[in-house]
């Protein structure tokens, strides 16, 4: 049996598979977001290691000869959250997490020196973890100077599981700190933030075994001791790894909280200026390039909060046949925005409204606007030196067809859905645990589900949707012309 370990923004899950990768059981603790202050986002550590817990008892109370056979461990996480810790390892702060944005100015300031985005490969956003660092130096200037070591979410979650401070590649190089294209951290970098590589952990791929677990919990959840953790990988790329997406040319649409479209790539091709990422994968010398939507389940959430309506009834309003947009247009940028426009400042924004439009029209047209945000990141990616010819959609909101349908004709790409199942971070996790385990081939391992359904653009409607794109990049300029 192997255990993938996922710390997401919402919660943990705690997913058990066997030799065989099909899945045994899972568990699950949640977790809440404090937002002291507009523009904020934090967690307590603590909740981390509770909600991890809750997740494993869940595993054990179902599954404990399962979770007793346990020979390796996979970590994924939430990235880009700044963890820090003093020379005792104590947290020092609440974390500050990836959808942050307190630190833009900062961000401005570090991505205006040239060295970031040419050893990066990437522009420094406020959401990365170097700013938040230079921000609680010009902010929490006594906390700064305990700050004995920076640690990734899921790698603060390897410190209570191992007693080390480990990291691997594809989370670090969310961190404006990693040397990309070498793998491995930057002094020149660091010390532009007053930091050294003495306050970083250690580094290793995320195929490889990153500490042991330890005995005191190894006792108390009936495993035994000194089983390998992985290294791991940050959400993304361990998403990649559990839908298989790890050749060149593989790529996935995740509708989760955030959104991301995400391309595996056999070299690393940097272009910041695309406000793709480019980062490392978790297999060895393979990286990837991610367009990020930062509100994308979030803004159907958010019109579910406001109407009154779960976000499944809202969208079942709309049916299943996709309708032409109705000229109310929908921009998700409810806490900033990444690709294209590196904008913390932005903010999402309805237009077109009339009498006319309904409830229905504005569930709509937040559809519409996500899948436009994904249009976005395509052409961001054609920038970069990556085309598509197909996406597999996961996450939460690719149960949803009609909006499955909405992406696909907005991209003009075949979207698969695959077969039942859970591919997602957590199994993601689970693979590089058994991997780091027993030496297995990674690309042997990390093989794509089948596919269950395929949905083609819709090419009646492809004019309409193309023509409401045009509209939809239109209002960016036009709304922060008057929010700036």
């Amino acid at each position: 049996m192997y255990l993938g370990l996922d710390l997401g923004t919402s919660g943990i899950k705690a997913l058990l598979i066997d030799d065989r990768q099909n899945v045994v059981g899972s568990g699950h603790g949640s977790l809440d977001v404090s937002r002291p202050h507009p523009g904020w986002s934090e967690q307590d550590p603590a909740n981390w290691i509770e909600a991890c817990e809750t997740a494993i008892a869940e595993l054990k109370a179902f599954h404990p000869k399962e979770l007793a056979a346990v020979k390796g461990i996979g970590l994924s996480g939430q990235m880009h959250g700044a963890t820090l810790l003093d020379a005792s390892d104590q947290v020092l702060r609440p974390c500050i997490l990836w959808n942050d944005t307190r630190s833009h100015v900062e961000a401005a300031a570090l991505d205006a020196d040239p060295r970031f985005r040419e050893l990066t490969g990437n522009i420094v956003f406020p959401g990365f973890t170097a700013p938040k660092l230079a921000w609680v130096k010009n902010n929490e200037p006594a906390i700064f100077a305990k700050v004995a070591k920076v640690l990734l979410p899921k790698d603060y979650l390897r410190l209570w599981l191992t007693g080390m401070h480990i990291s691997e590649m594809s989370d670090s190089a969310g961190t404006s700190w990693l040397d990309v294209g070498k793998r491995r951290w930057s002094a020149e970098l660091l010390a532009a933030t007053s930091l050294d590589e003495k306050h970083m952990p250690s580094l290793v791929e995320g195929t490889a075994k990153a500490g042991a677990l330890r005995g005191e919990l190894a006792s108390k959840w009936g495993i035994v001791a000194g089983i390998p953790v992985a290294g791991g990988a940050g959400d993304n790329a361990a998403s990649a790894c559990g839908m298989g997406t790890v050749g060149a040319g593989h790529a996935f649409v995740s509708l989760g909280t955030s959104g991301v479209l995400f391309a595996a790539n056999a070299s690393y091709l940097p272009n910041p200026a695309s406000a793709v990422h480019t980062f490392c994968h978790a297999l060895p010398d393979t990286w990837h390039q991610m367009g990020v939507i930062l509100s994308a389940t979030d803004s159907l959430n958010w019109l579910s909060e406001i109407t009154g309506k779960r976000a499944g009834d809202l969208t079942g309003e709309l049916g299943e046949t996709l309708k032409a947009p109705t000229g109310v247009t929908f921009l998700p940028y409810l806490s900033g925005e990444r690709t294209p426009h590196n904008d913390s400042a932005i903010r999402g924004a309805f237009t077109g409204l009339a009498h006319q439009s309904s409830r229905a029209a504005l569930t709509q047209a937040v559809l519409e606007g996500v899948a436009f945000a994904f249009r976005d990141s395509l052409d961001a990616l054609k920038t970069a030196g990556t085309t598509l010819t197909r996406v597999t959609a996961i996450g939460g909101g690719s149960r949803s067809r009609y909006w499955l349908k909405a992406i696909a004709t907005a991209l003009q790409l075949p979207v698969d859905i695959p077969a039942d199942g859970d591919f997602g971070a957590a199994f993601g996790a689970a693979r590089l645990g058994l991997i780091a385990a027993t030496g297995a081939d990674p690309l042997a391992v990390c093989t794509a589900p089948a596919t269950d359904a395929t949905i083609e653009p819709d090419t009646g409607l492809g004019g309409a949707f193309a023509d409401a794109y045009q509209h939809y990049r239109a209002l960016y300029p036009a709304v922060r012309g008057v929010t700036a």
